[in-house]
């Protein structure tokens, strides 16, 4: 969730955040049970798990601006609890589940509302039947907001913060990325956040409040949680 205040994806997690706290939902001592396995880890530009994101950064970053918000978590399930221990099936099948899950549900909705009939974006990803069994190729849309710019069996990496239309530098701008790898007898399933200005301006731009930074975390964890437990056994 980039953190312009002009930013759609800034809107769509304020109504989220209203949603969430006015709903009946789950309880806040249930979700931290729900959410308690999946944690968020220390990563900087220079720590070895930002090496997965840096050139999706890069081609989008001419101006070398440091990241406002950078976040790293991580979710791992033992293999023997899985449907499939093939990565690549699993990494299509992480990303279809938070694009199709709950997680993104309230979201979704939103956008449709807001962007779907505009010109040019019928070819986009809207339906959550079609969420759930995209391959997620390179180049693919969602929701008018997301694009893939890099696809590999063990990743699916888009960016974020706007239109796709707009592809030049944005005041609000982002990299997120949707990771499994294999660590002995566990699944790693990973989400990375990378959130800044690429304009020739956003060298100077603010980081987040402490309340945006934990609903982020929050929203993260949710479409960690409801993707993940639809590939357990």
């Amino acid at each position: 969730m980039p953190p312009s205040t002009g930013s759609r994806l800034m809107r769509a997690a304020r109504r989220f955040a209203l949603y969430t706290t006015t709903g009946a939902g789950i309880g806040f001592a249930g979700w931290k049970v729900y959410s308690r396995n999946t944690q968020f880890q220390d990563i900087t530009e220079s720590s070895p798990a930002y090496s997965s994101i840096a050139a999706s950064v890069e081609r989008i970053n001419p101006h070398k601006n440091r990241p406002v918000m950078l976040d790293h978590c991580e979710r791992r399930v033992p293999l023997s609890q899985l449907q499939t221990n093939d990565v690549d099936e699993l990494t299509r099948r992480f990303c279809a589940g938070v694009w199709s899950g709950p997680g993104f549900e309230l979201q979704r909705r939103i956008m449709e509302r807001a962007f779907r009939q505009l010109d040019g974006r019928e070819t986009d990803l809207w339906e959550k039947a079609d969420l759930d069994k995209s391959a997620y190729k390179l180049g693919e849309r969602i929701a008018d907001h997301f694009e893939v710019v890099d696809r590999a069996s063990d990743k699916v990496v888009v960016r974020c913060g706007d239109s796709p239309r707009k592809q030049g530098p944005r005041n609000s701008d982002g990299i997120f990325s949707i990771e499994v790898r294999k660590d002995g007898d566990d699944a790693v399933f990973v989400m990375k956040s990378f959130f800044f200005d690429s304009t020739e301006e956003g060298a100077n731009a603010s980081p987040p409040s402490a309340l945006f930074d934990f609903l982020h975390r929050e929203y993260a964890k949710l479409w960690m949680e409801t993707s993940v437990r639809k590939l357990l056994k």
